[in-house]
């Protein structure tokens, strides 16, 4: 792609600057808000023309000047086409600017890697991806920005080889044209991995989307040695949501290596906010960027505390499968391709300054409960400081969605605990939560948090119920009239949350007919009528006739299943194993009913 032609950069930079000064003046008033919209009209008219005047003037000078000053020309015309470009484009007249940008490239051909010509290939072909994409042509706006990949790395690859000072923006906010070439070079690089990560994700190729992202990002590190002009905030979140990708896909260590170095690009940033503070700097925008500091930093402590609870539910999983052969506590389980890729994800730029950030959580497999202790307590540190910032009187939502994240993480954790009255101590901390929380909010605003945890509570209930009933079959130790009572606690207490779940689907109308459930909530709200029949089989008293009245209530729970499949036969294949159950306990249940009564009136 590389011409021999040795261009006179002096003539380049008159003819370039000739058409830049007035470009540049007829574009700040066009953008200049304070003008009316007829005003402004005028003005891109007036650019335009001026534009196509210049076009004219060199394609005549083209035909009668030296292969040297065709040069120059030629670099004069591709940036009138460029200007041209991305007027049209920010108009209705979309395709006359990308048939501008399509010159400008054309011009270029075969001259990509000319310090004079790079430059404006890049900023054409940034154009010309986006306006495919928005064209919904993402495989063409894909084909443009490897297209301006490859320049650029072939470009780079060439030893002291630096780019013509070219006085443009190429349309891209964030590039000043009173910038060092080089500079304009890595940032137009950035923005050509931004949109290749957007055009990935379009194409539904998320592996490459992720990658292009974190490429974003470690350019904006490289070409930012002091970080200026980075955006620290906006870093810092894109950094962190990267990590949501990696721990579903077992990245534990690209994971971490993302949320710590966001966490130390927001210290930087809260550097900065310090030091205009200390210089008693006082104003609407400073307190502004420290709300925005609090709020962000809540948001990636909630990042953090979600890749610990991702880390005790994978290592649960894993368990879970038994199998022996990946049971390796290793980092990564194969040499694929991907795992490479992956592995080489990293912003080396950071490396010593985040370790200590990192080495404050695992990224292995957890094997034991100590591990999986260590794990917990940092989310719980974590969302507590995420608490601080989402409140439940500002932000209700997010405050209960964060209650539900420590409940969450306590139900992992359980797993590793395999003492029975640890298990239920943990439970009552997980209820007490989540007990304090629905006493606070309206279910009639916040339904769909209320169902879940309603939901929540009932199996907390229910997981401690089996683990004292359990202990009343094999402990001689605890007097059994101590347990009693807390049996019939528990299984009320449960019974009363499922049956608030129940009330706020409203299954059942005025008239006590079976209503559809929504099928997002069916299967949760028959497996909780399933429950119900269950847990009022588990209450215990020596009285026949409340006996009776629980016998009657378990089938009328399970008849509701029963029923309702019926009704509604697509619920039967979803239902499969629990339907199956129900109708016995809906065929027995009353054999015990007709035996109580006889032995009632024996009495």
């Amino acid at each position: 792609m590389e011409s021999n032609c040795a261009p006179n950069e002096d003539a380049i930079a008159t003819i370039v600057t000739n058409i830049q000064v007035e470009y540049e003046v007829l574009r700040k008033l066009m953008e200049n808000t304070a003008f009316t919209e007829d005003k402004r009209y005028r003005i891109k008219s007036m650019l335009i023309s001026c534009m196509q005047l210049k076009e004219m003037q060199l394609t005549d000078t083209l035909a009668t000047t030296s292969e040297e000053e065709n040069w120059s020309c030629i670099i004069g015309l591709a940036v009138v086409h460029m200007n041209l470009g991305i007027v049209y484009s920010k108009t209705d007249k979309i395709k006359l600017g990308e048939e501008h940008l399509m010159k400008c490239v054309n011009l270029l051909k075969d001259k990509e890697l000319e310090p004079s010509a790079v430059l404006l290939v890049l900023g054409a072909l940034n154009q010309l991806g986006p306006i495919w994409f928005q064209w919904n042509e993402p495989t063409k706006a894909r084909d443009f920005l490897v297209q301006a990949e490859k320049i650029y790395n072939e470009f780079t690859s060439i030893p002291g080889r630096v780019p013509f000072n070219m006085p443009h923006n190429f349309g891209i906010e964030g590039v000043n044209i009173k910038e060092h070439p080089r500079e304009k070079l890595e940032k137009l690089n950035t923005f050509t991995l931004y949109y290749l990560a957007q055009v990935y994700k379009s194409l539904q190729d998320l592996g490459k989307s992720v990658m292009y992202c974190h490429m974003t990002l470690r350019s904006q590190l490289g070409h930012n040695y002091i970080m200026q002009d980075l955006n620290h905030i906006d870093w810092a979140l894109n950094a962190a949501n990267l990590s949501k990708y990696f721990t579903d896909n077992d990245g534990f260590s690209q994971a971490r290596h993302h949320l710590a170095a966001a966490s130390y690009i927001l210290q930087r940033y809260e550097d900065i906010l310090k030091r205009r503070t200390e210089n008693n700097e006082e104003s609407e925008e400073l307190a502004a960027d420290w709300e925005n500091f609090k709020h962000k930093s809540a948001d990636i402590a909630r990042c953090w505390a979600k890749y610990g609870i991702q880390l005790l539910y994978l290592s649960k999983q894993r368990f879970l499968q038994d199998d022996e052969s990946e049971q390796e506590n290793d980092e990564s389980d194969d040499d694929s391709p991907k795992s490479e890729i992956l592995n080489n994800l990293k912003f080396n730029i950071l490396k010593e300054k985040i370790e200590p950030i990192e080495n404050q959580i695992t990224d292995k497999y957890l094997l034991d409960f100590d591990d999986a202790k260590l794990v917990f307590l940092n989310l719980q540190k974590w969302l507590g400081e995420a608490k601080l910032y989402y409140t439940l009187e500002n932000h209700a939502s997010m405050y209960i969605s964060i209650v539900q994240d420590i409940s969450k993480g306590y139900k992992y954790l359980l797993f590793f605990e395999k003492h029975g009255d640890r298990q239920a101590k943990m439970h009552k901390r997980r209820i007490d939560m989540l007990e304090n929380v629905i006493k606070e909010v309206n279910p009639q605003y916040y339904k769909a948090a209320c169902r879940q945890i309603w939901i929540e509570l009932a199996e907390a209930y229910s997981d401690i119920l089996y683990i004292k009933l359990d202990r009343l079959l094999t402990d001689d130790i605890v007097p059994r009239q101590q347990l009693v009572p807390k049996i019939n606690r528990l299984t009320k207490n449960s019974i009363k949350n499922y049956q608030a779940f129940l009330d706020s689907l409203k299954t059942r109308n005025s008239d006590s007919v079976i209503e559809q459930i929504p099928d997002e909530m069916l299967q949760t709200a028959l497996s909780s009528y399933s429950h119900i029949g269950r847990l009022y089989n588990k209450l215990i008293t020596f009285d026949k006739a409340v006996q009776q009245d629980n016998i009657q209530n378990s089938i009328n729970a399970f008849k509701f299943v029963v029923d309702y499949c019926e009704k509604y036969p697509e619920a039967a294949e979803i239902m499969k194993v629990e339907l199956k159950i129900c109708k016995e306990f809906v065929n027995l249940l009353p054999m015990k009913g007709n035996w109580l009564q006889n032995e009632m009136k024996k009495e």
